[in-house]
């Protein structure tokens, strides 16, 4: 197998952080005059035919255990994606699943995972499966969901991420987990400590692979599936699939199942896509006014320092919101989540931090302050809402200078929007998003503490402390 080592730049954000714009931007957009259609891969010829798709779990080779936790769980039946790959799956057939966020995908890999790896018992350090995923927040999102299915089969799950204790997430691989959801950074570490062994693996999940090409995580990534067993199952599935992942997919997935519930756009149906066209002096206003909605809203921006920005604009024009960034810890983050989950906060304000793994029930609005690089990032952010069927907005702010980087962009994603000129007080503005005057009565809301200090612990013999970059995180 072809181990050629590559370096890829590692993205970083854009500048020019704001809430009030500055100058226009050409990054995340096409030069004038240039179409840029989005970056297809040819799908893999498979020389298999697939299995056909089941419309019941009772028609799946499922152990009795998972279809009482599903039933239990209010689980009844497949979503398409779960439908059409888990008879290929069980089967230990690669697949390659293409399914619009909010699908059903983790239990689409899940299960077939679990079910794969019940009755077997993993050695300490040695798992015998691997999801690896992009962010923090969406290994814990995915370590959430199957932790019940893990359970009633016996099988032990652990989450490896950057921003949290190495030394606790070692004690777990010590005392064995058959599951391990890492992100590739913390991972990578845990094994260059001697901690963990992947020869044992034959089960390995890509969950969002086009995000962790897109982040830099390249490297990394074939440097793990390298150590896997090679004639393991892989299995990549994500909402996007672009030229990015071709890689991936013709070195390390072998005659695999191809599965698409929708187009790459990962258009839905109960979506809803505005542009608001707004003037420089009048977007801060407008983006209060949505803010101070009756209901919930998560409002993107490019930038921490924007973030931060209108984070507490939008608590002294009384707005109880929270910030969300990869400048908070991993406990900081968690707590605003719940923030934000219990009602404690109706606005969260967020990076593209929040752009994936991020499930919120009953969110109906997505605002774009800051418009969003490209149609992967319009997309994933969007999928916040409108989940699972249920319907939603996504609406973004656009400045004049922004306007045919934005045409050009939602073409890519093959999205039709309503364009809309507003003005703060507009009517029209309130009928597609709610927005109405704050009350202008500061609020302060409970800031998430930062994780306590670690106490020192005495030096390991033979091992040197080491500074190392942060990994596994996304800003």
């Amino acid at each position: 197998m072809d181990r050629q080592a590559r370096r890829h730049p590692r993205a970083g954000s854009r500048g020019g952080g704001r809430f009030t714009p500055a100058a226009p931007r050409r990054a995340g957009g096409p030069r004038p005059g240039r179409a840029m259609p989005p970056a297809e891969f040819a799908v893999p010829a498979t020389s298999t035919a697939a299995l056909p798709a089941v419309e019941s779990f009772e028609d799946l080779d499922l152990p009795s255990a998972l279809l009482t936790t599903l039933g239990a769980n209010g689980v009844t039946v497949p979503f398409p994606i779960q439908g059409a790959t888990l008879p290929n799956t069980l089967a230990g057939r690669d697949v390659l699943g293409r399914g619009r966020t909010g699908s059903g995908k983790t239990l689409a890999f899940g299960l077939a995972l679990l079910a794969r790896s019940a009755g077997r018992r993993a050695q300490p350090g040695q798992p015998l499966a691997l999801v690896l995923v992009p962010t923090r927040e969406l290994a814990q999102q995915v370590t959430e969901a199957l932790t019940p299915y893990a359970r009633a089969v016996r099988l032990r799950i652990t989450t490896v991420v950057g921003g949290l204790s190495i030394a606790r997430q070692a004690h777990a691989l010590r005392r064995g987990a058959e599951v391990v959801v890492a992100t590739p950074g913390r991972l990578a570490d845990l094994i260059e400590r001697g901690e963990c062994r992947l020869d044992q693996v034959r089960i390995t999940v890509l969950d969002e692979a086009d995000q962790m090409t897109d982040l830099g995580f390249m490297p990394q990534i074939t440097a793990l599936l390298d150590q896997v067993d090679a004639d393991g199952q892989r299995m990549l599935f994500s909402a996007t699939l672009d030229k990015n992942v071709d890689r991936l997919v013709r070195r390390y997935l072998s005659d695999p199942v191809v599965h698409s519930v929708d187009p790459s756009a990962g258009a839905v149906t109960t979506m809803e896509h505005h542009l608001l066209h707004v003037r420089l002096t009048d977007k801060d206003a407008t983006a209060t006014r949505i803010a101070a909605r009756d209901g919930r809203v998560i409002m993107f921006l490019d930038t921490k320092h924007a973030v931060d920005q209108l984070t507490r604009h939008l608590l002294h024009s009384g707005v109880p919101a929270a910030a969300l960034h990869g400048g908070k810890s991993q406990p900081q983050r968690a707590r605003t989540l719940d923030q934000f989950k219990t009602g404690e906060v109706s606005v969260l304000v967020a990076t593209n931090v929040a752009a994936r793994g991020i499930h919120i029930d009953d969110l109906d609005l997505v605002v774009n302050v800051d418009p969003p690089a490209d149609h992967k990032d319009y997309l994933h952010r969007g999928g916040r809402t409108a989940r699972a069927g249920r319907s939603g907005s996504v609406v973004t702010l656009v400045l004049p200078h922004e306007r045919r980087t934005m045409e050009r962009l939602l073409a890519d994603a093959r999205i039709t929007p309503t364009v809309t000129v507003v003005r703060p007080g507009d009517d029209e503005l309130s009928r597609i998003t709610g927005a109405r005057t704050p009350s202008g009565v500061p609020v302060v809301v409970r800031a998430p503490a930062p994780a306590p200090a670690a106490r020192p612990r005495r030096g390991t013999p033979g091992r040197r402390p080491r500074s190392r970059p942060a990994s596994g995180n996304a800003a």
